[in-house]
């Protein structure tokens, strides 16, 4: 399929989706809004792979969101003196965008993030969705919303506190000033940084690769329960994880792990199921 803002490619139980607007820096405009959730939707729920890496092109990973939407008002037609304008425009549009981002958290497959040059608003809501984040040496992060008069709305704030401290979320979001490679990764929002694209690409992708041999139900189980873990306390989640496991667990896939480990062979699992419409 041909998509406006991506290209994606499918080999080896890895789907790999690009991000190809980079004379546009790789704004996101109506169509990347569109186009995202439902090429995530597609290779999750047709188990077509068991992970996802997200990268992009050119010299920007991204610019956030294209500002020509609001200005347009995506296509609306509401008077913006009519006072529901922002009500409306709020339900109609921006959890629209939210939960563009949330199909990436609710994946059931990890989704990995490779970074080059700037992320700039909408760019950080999108990584901090995603399981695992790495950069290149020349990357940064920007809240940059502030600067536009505006404040990060479609998930940058309920995600990056779970990797960085609420002061240091705070600096960022109140001057929106650039985080660079080495703090990021200091601060605990990237899990490593690269010199170059071609060397975080060849590192995020051997590291999808061997994820990709492990059982997929498993991985899944373990995506579920840290994503709830982070919202749940100790009890709540070790409760969560007994009913996983006591419904989950497959024997048959158990012993294929441990018999292909002492084999020194990669295992033979079954994909998770297709979701039904």
């Amino acid at each position: 399929m041909t998509y406006e803002c991506f290209t994606v490619s499918i080999a080896d139980n890895i789907a790999h989706i690009q991000m190809t607007r980079p004379d546009k820096r790789n704004a996101m405009n109506a169509a990347f809004w569109r186009e995202l959730p439902d090429i995530i939707r597609d290779i999750d729920d047709n188990s077509k792979a068991r992970v996802i890496v997200i990268s992009s092109t050119g010299s920007i990973f991204s610019a956030g969101i294209d500002l020509a939407m609001f200005s347009a008002d995506i296509g609306g037609t509401q008077d913006k003196n009519d006072p529901s304008y922002g009500l409306n425009f709020y339900q109609n549009n921006v959890l629209r965008l939210q939960d563009s981002f949330n199909a990436i958290e609710a994946c059931r497959i990890p989704v990995i993030a490779a970074i080059q040059g700037g992320c700039y608003g909408g760019g950080v809501d999108l990584i901090t969705a995603c399981d695992m984040r790495y950069g290149t040496e020349d990357s940064f992060i920007t809240i940059y919303e502030i600067n536009v008069g505006m404040v990060a709305d479609v998930g940058t704030f309920p995600r990056i506190l779970n990797h960085m401290p609420e002061g240091v979320v705070r600096e960022l979001a109140y001057t929106g000033r650039k985080m660079g490679s080495q703090e990021c990764k200091s601060r605990g929002l990237y899990n490593e940084v690269y010199a170059d694209q071609d060397a975080m690409m060849k590192a995020v992708m051997a590291l999808a690769a061997e994820i990709a041999t492990k059982p997929p139900l498993a991985v899944y189980g373990c995506k579920r329960i840290i994503t709830y873990a982070r919202d749940h306390d100790t009890k709540d989640t070790l409760d969560n994880i007994a009913v996983w496991n006591m419904s989950m667990l497959i024997p048959s896939e158990m012993m294929e792990a441990m018999v292909s480990g002492k084999q020194k062979r990669v295992g033979n699992y079954a994909d998770l199921p297709k979701r039904k419409a």
